[in-house]
């Protein structure tokens, strides 16, 4: 797996999250780990196919979850992730890696990607693999893993 793959969805992270939240994330340490499924975390999984097949998983613990919905409500507190919350968590999975897509097409490599599926760790199945794993900091909100895992 190479490690430029993960570079598109960094930068669309960056872009939609500075757009979308007003927070300008900062990037953790790249590295490659097994996915752990951790309670009271979500995790948006989109599928890609094309040149590139695999998944991009986002991981967020559900406390940060609650704080990006709220801020992509304008500030609305949340209390619990209710079926808004879920909605527009994975929107914001899909708008990156919508985003990605297309600075993966304007580099040549064609790609499509699947509709976010939300998942929590009672709804999940093992991910058998292992997955290039960075994290983007948010001041104020708190970590969002973005995590590829693509043949």
């Amino acid at each position: 797996m190479k490690a430029e793959v993960i570079n598109p969805f960094l930068e669309s992270a960056r872009i939609v999250i500075e757009q979308v939240i007003q927070v300008s994330p900062s990037t953790g340490n790249l590295g490659i780990k097994d996915i752990e499924l951790i309670d009271n975390h979500i995790w948006i999984q989109v599928g890609m196919t094309g040149q590139l097949s695999g998944d991009i998983v986002f991981g967020i613990a559900e406390q940060v979850a609650l704080k990006i919905v709220s801020a992509m409500m304008g500030g609305y507190p949340i209390a619990e992730m209710d079926e808004m919350g879920q909605s527009a968590i994975s929107e914001l999975g899909n708008m990156i890696s919508g985003n990605a897509s297309t600075i993966l097409s304007n580099q040549g490599v064609s790609v499509d990607i699947t509709p976010p599926k939300l998942m929590k760790l009672e709804s999940m199945s093992v991910f058998p693999r292992r997955a290039l794993s960075i994290p983007l900091l948010m001041e104020g909100i708190g970590e969002l893993d973005i995590q590829v895992m693509i043949s």
